[in-house]
């Protein structure tokens, strides 16, 4: 009686075992086997076309006619530029806000407060060795891009707003050489990770 009881669990202990080790090495090899490629990278992988080789305005075709940056980059620690209308108060609600470059729209949304309607595009510059901005576009009245579309240059993707009358309507433009930070505050002394939209746009508007 006890060699049959020694011998079961035997058994019984060798294939819990066998078992164990198994189920282990599998989730290893799979786990090991998995590389998840940022959304970004992925989409320019698939589409090269919409990769970046000029920037433009946001606003105003051509060179930001009838528009004027009202608030610069780092103007009372401003992290963007805020264009408005030459004609001023509201009268630029409502017109059209374009991409100012190729890229992959990785947000929009409506934020509320402050913020209001906001739309994030990646850029991805063609060259040997590509570099990755982003583009923010924010108190937008309505925005007509979605999250995962590729937009080209001077393609409309939102007008302009006022954050639900939180402010006179204007386009508040930030654009970053760091992906994937927060949304931030829209005001602050440090400015890393956050560059100057005019020079920037300025210095690429023919990429080779």
């Amino acid at each position: 009686m006890k060699t049959l009881l020694f011998l079961f669990i035997s058994i019984f202990l060798f294939f819990a075992c066998k078992e164990s080790s198994y189920s282990g090495s599998t989730t290893t090899s799979i786990n090991s086997s998995i590389e998840i490629e940022p959304e970004h990278i992925k989409f320019f992988k698939e589409h090269p076309q919409y990769k970046s080789t000029a920037f433009d305005y946001p606003v105003g075709k051509p060179d930001a006619k009838g528009y004027y940056n009202a608030q610069g980059f780092q103007k009372n620690n401003h992290l963007g530029d805020d264009w408005n209308a030459n004609t001023g108060g509201n009268t630029d609600l409502g017109d059209p806000i374009y991409a100012i470059s190729n890229g992959y729209v990785v947000f929009a949304q409506d934020l509320k407060g402050g913020w209001g309607k906001v739309v994030r595009v990646v850029h991805m510059l063609a060259g040997q060795n590509p570099k990755w901005v982003e583009s923010v576009y924010a108190h937008c009245d309505s925005i007509l891009v979605e999250k995962g579309q590729g937009v080209k240059i001077g393609e409309q993707i939102a007008t302009i707003g006022n954050a639900d009358g939180a402010y006179l309507a204007h386009l508040h433009l930030e654009i970053r050489d760091s992906l994937d930070m927060p949304i931030g505050g829209g005001y602050s002394s440090n400015i890393e990770g956050y560059l100057d939209p005019t020079q920037f746009i300025k210095k690429h508007r023919l990429i080779p």
